[in-house]
């Protein structure tokens, strides 16, 4: 996979997964996660992206400090319904860093394990914030993401058009993602630790 550069810089994200200890999947259970891990999953990286990758690195260096983080010890709340706005794109990031997930998920192995129903939508109506709570002590907070400081370059829409014309020349296409990628690049770089980016409230 050839990709930008700066993927490799973003933070990383360092997690225990009791699951893959128990499999045999990784010594220790420890598993590091990169950007360009949610970028595969995504098929794309866009603010939205990074900015759910930023959201899990906030909430879950909040809950742990700095110890790893379980994977499947965090339950996560959506804001919103799942196929609203951009609600369902920042879940599968949530899911694969956290590895809570909906009705979807792992049923678990015995009783333990379990991932299904760990996420669920539209619980905090008339808050934008994610919520993210401990199942083992219920700590609990919520992470709002403000991309407002973190503004694209002036003339993106203008680059979008001409690179979505049939026509559009290579030198064209390459300067729009060029652009796009500028804005992402200086979110996971200069504002991974911006509290007016990523806004966190300790609930409990």
């Amino acid at each position: 996979m050839n990709y930008p550069a700066f993927y490799e810089q973003a933070p990383r994200i360092r997690m225990r997964d009791p699951l893959a200890a128990f499999l045999g999947a990784a010594q220790d259970g420890l598993m590091e996660y990169a950007y360009v891990d949610a970028v595969r999953l995504a098929g794309h990286s866009c603010p939205t992206v990074a900015g759910a990758w930023l959201m899990a690195r906030t909430a879950l260096r909040a809950l742990y400090a700095d110890e790893p983080a379980e994977r499947g010890g965090v339950a996560v709340h959506m804001p919103a319904a799942e196929g609203e706005g951009v609600t369902g794109v920042i879940a599968q990031v949530l899911t694969l860093v956290t590895g809570a997930a909906a009705g979807n998920g792992f049923h678990g192995i015995g009783g333990r394990f379990v991932r299904q129903s760990l996420l669920d939508y539209a619980t905090a109506p008339g808050t934008a914030a994610v919520q993210f709570t401990r199942r083992d002590n219920g700590a609990a907070v919520a992470v709002e993401l403000d991309l407002s400081t973190v503004p694209a370059a002036p003339n993106l829409r203008e680059l979008m058009v001409g690179a979505l014309q049939p026509g559009a020349g290579a030198e064209q296409r390459a300067a729009f993602a060029q652009a796009w990628q500028g804005r992402v690049q200086r979110l996971l770089l200069e504002h991974a630790d911006d509290p007016q980016v990523l806004r966190l409230t300790r609930l409990h």
